[in-house]
């Protein structure tokens, strides 16, 4: 079955379920005894996602067709060692979806899930309580990526998936990622260009900070610029079908188009980027 179908699949259960839902509704959430109420939100500079969006990432396509991908990528870029039982930050960790899967990648000892969406944490509890068999300790913070509530030199690696397009003050988070990672700590960054966020069909369905997107040399410029080192093994430029709101890569599967690289706009950028310990604060 062609991964296409499960988009058109998804986008089906939506509009059947969004009538049913109360997504729109949710003004405050509960992790554990913390409240924290939907005024809070506007002190922070950012884009609130759409209710699709926050639906979108609890589906399939997600979990197997963007992150497990990414991951996997991701760790395919890394040539330095990397410590045993590693603590992780998830930067914009939503839902916690990436929970199970970065414990299978990496053995952590420890994972930090940081989100300034509040209901997105309170599942994020969940799929931190489904997999402490796997991750004994995971810690849900609520805050912002320009301001990570963490102490300097206490993270091993920082992982940010699909989070900075969504970010208004992108060089404050990636100041950030640098000053809580240690010396020869790691980022792993998966992201995408504007030319997949600034497409019809994205701009339909989910709601991004426009005037900040970048290319795929844009956000390696700028993750050079804030302190990191790494070179081209380290860089992936996928085009995967999802990516390509023209056609969803239906052309190339029907053997009508296949765009080459150099010769295509790239939708995606992964690197494995590492803060040197020169760098060191």
């Amino acid at each position: 079955m062609h991964a296409g179908f499960h988009v058109a699949r998804n986008i089906a259960q939506y509009m059947d379920l969004s009538l049913q839902s109360g997504l729109r509704q949710q003004e405050q959430c509960f992790i554990g005894e913390y409240i924290v109420s939907s005024s809070q939100v506007g002190s922070v500079p950012f884009v609130p996602e759409t209710a699709f969006g926050i639906w979108f990432l609890r589906t399939h396509t997600w979990e197997h067709h963007v992150l497990r991908v990414a991951i996997d990528d991701l760790r395919r870029l890394i040539d330095t060692p990397l410590p045993d039982a590693p603590v992780i930050v998830d930067a914009g960790c939503g839902q916690g979806i990436s929970f199970r899967l970065l414990a299978a990648a990496f053995k952590p000892r420890r994972i930090v899930g940081v989100d300034y969406h509040a209901p997105s944490l309170t599942l994020a509890a969940q799929a931190a309580d489904a997999c402490r068999n796997a991750v004994a300790d995971i810690e849900l913070l609520h805050g912002d990526c320009a301001r990570l509530p963490l102490p300097d030199a206490s993270a091993d690696i920082v992982f940010c998936h699909q989070t900075f397009h969504h970010l208004v003050e992108q060089e404050c988070a990636l100041a950030e990622f640098h000053r809580v990672l240690k010396p020869g700590g790691l980022l792993l960054f998966a992201e995408s260009t504007d030319a997949y966020i600034k497409s019809w069909v994205i701009r339909l369905l989910f709601r991004h900070p426009m005037h900040v997107q970048k290319s795929a040399d844009g956000y390696l410029d700028m993750i050079r610029r804030g302190g990191f080192r790494f070179g081209p093994a380290n860089v992936s430029l996928p085009y995967l079908w999802w990516s390509r709101a023209k056609d969803f890569g239906l052309f190339e599967r029907l053997g009508l188009y296949r765009p080459q690289p150099g010769k295509r706009r790239e939708t995606l950028v992964n690197v494995a980027a590492v803060k040197a310990a020169a760098d060191a604060d």
